[in-house]
């Protein structure tokens, strides 16, 4: 088989040719779908079946039993290694999607199986009755390497911004004096998305999240994201609970916020006497070349929320507290039955242990910075890019037409990608462990992928 290098120097024919030189064969054309889970309704398109009976009778089993919340990829995943998935006909693909921003140790990580099999022979559940050791360390490992005193572990992402709402409000009304109204409203940003559960989906920017489920949680203002002087004029004191804001956003469409609008939020809440509250689910925990996304700014939230990347595929979540908020909250004023388990927190530890190394996360940095050189020296002189951006390896190009065509183009050569934003931006989360040769593969399958977007906007 030839090599990566080899394949580099080649153009890129169909899938026949990338079945030779990487054992990969193309998928079947497919109507074009969206691949980001907030995409706009206009994306939304028919799927067309796999010719692989295998693949098909899968799709038509999900189509007849799962409701239907989900526009999928026409592809059908068995297995995954390192950087690299299998579907059920044995296609590779190289993953750049490390499933939205969660596998950062990639697939089936030998170390992470490990633990996972230890502590699955020794202790799965007990629920928050009990105490549990993994829980408690893992509290203390996130404690000791961040500006936080408190945690408290939830299952996802939107659930510890679920957390961080009722935090927020609690907090307010231990501090305000009896028989005054506490502040109860929330300030947001253009751009945001903060989950689907029915406090955070009142968080999430876009209308048509928020609209069918209306009335959602009342009293959230949107404002415009970096602009300073609107930040400054709406945290009023006495009305504003707390200002929710991810340093940088991944499905609003990789951007990333200014060390001036952070500080102007931080000396805005102060005066306020409201909480800062970081959403780094996607952002945080190594993805940008830093442990946590808001440590490149050296300013400090009152609340962070963490989910995806934590327990490297396993579900959990985790709202992080000063010890201020922490203090407002007592038995009974919230809980999870799941969350915090011992075999969840255990692989999550092994998680924090390979991240948290210095050198781990100055690769991080290195290959991120190495991401954008190549794409800029690729993409950099084709008429539909308008910009690359992101920090580390949470990197967006944001084209000037929809990013569909050329999602759709990447996987029948073997690459997956994301959509972000309002569907023009293509988004490169892949696992943090990627090599400087999947990135050299990646960035050209994406430069040689162009020529889609010229045909599905001449259609």
């Amino acid at each position: 088989m030839a090599t990566l290098n080899s394949f580099l120097m080649n153009p890129i024919s169909r899938s026949t040719h990338l079945h030779r030189q990487f054992e990969l064969t193309k998928a079947t054309n497919f109507s074009k779908i969206s691949s980001c889970l907030v995409s706009e309704k206009s994306q939304e398109k028919t799927l067309t079946p796999s010719n692989s009976k295998k693949a098909k009778e899968i799709m038509e089993m999900e189509a007849k039993y799962l409701v239907g919340t989900y526009a999928r990829a026409p592809i059908a995943l068995e297995r995954g290694k390192g950087c690299k998935l299998y579907d059920v006909d044995g296609r590779e693909y190289l993953d750049m999607t490390a499933g939205i921003a969660v596998n950062s140790l990639g697939h089936c990580d030998g170390d992470l199986v490990e633990v996972l099999v230890d502590q699955g022979n020794s202790l799965w559940h007990v629920s928050n009755v009990y105490y549990s050791l993994p829980q408690v360390e893992l509290a203390k490992r996130l404690v000791d390497c961040s500006f936080a005193d408190r945690v408290f572990f939830t299952n996802s992402g939107t659930e510890a911004n679920e957390a961080a709402i009722k935090f927020a409000r609690k907090y307010q009304r231990h501090i305000t004096d009896v028989g005054k109204e506490p502040p109860r409203e929330f300030i947001s940003f253009s751009n945001s998305f903060h989950g689907r559960t029915m406090g955070a989906v009142a968080l999430t920017s876009k209308e048509h999240y928020r609209i069918p489920f209306e009335p959602v949680m009342p009293g959230v203002r949107f404002l415009e994201y970096g602009n300073i002087e609107e930040a400054k004029k709406a945290v009023v004191s006495g009305k504003i609970a707390a200002v929710f804001v991810e340093p940088i956003q991944g499905e609003g469409g990789i951007y990333s916020a200014t060390k001036e609008f952070l500080q102007a939020l931080r000396t805005a809440c102060d005066d306020a006497g409201a909480l800062l509250i970081f959403d780094e689910v996607q952002c945080g925990l190594g993805r940008t070349g830093h442990l946590w996304a808001h440590e490149a700014y050296g300013i400090a939230p009152d609340i962070m929320t963490l989910a995806k990347p934590l327990a490297g595929g396993l579900p959990i979540g985790a709202c992080l507290t000063t010890e201020k908020v922490a203090e407002a909250i007592n038995y009974g004023d919230h809980g999870s039955t799941f969350a915090g388990s011992p075999l969840i927190c255990k692989v999550a530890l092994k998680v924090l242990d390979k991240i948290q190394d210095p050198m781990f996360l100055a690769n991080v940095a290195r290959k991120g910075l190495h991401l954008k050189e190549l794409l800029s020296e690729r993409l950099g002189g084709n008429r539909h890019v308008k910009e690359i951006r992101g920090l580390g390896l949470i990197v967006g190009i944001e084209l000037d037409v929809p990013a569909s065509s050329l999602v759709d183009a990447c996987r029948d050569y073997g690459l997956l990608v994301l959509t972000a934003g309002k569907g023009n931006v293509v988004r490169l989360v892949p696992p943090l462990i990627i090599s400087e040769d999947e990135l050299e593969y990646a960035t050209e399958v994406i430069k040689k992928c162009l020529p889609s977007l010229d045909a599905e906007n001449k259609n």
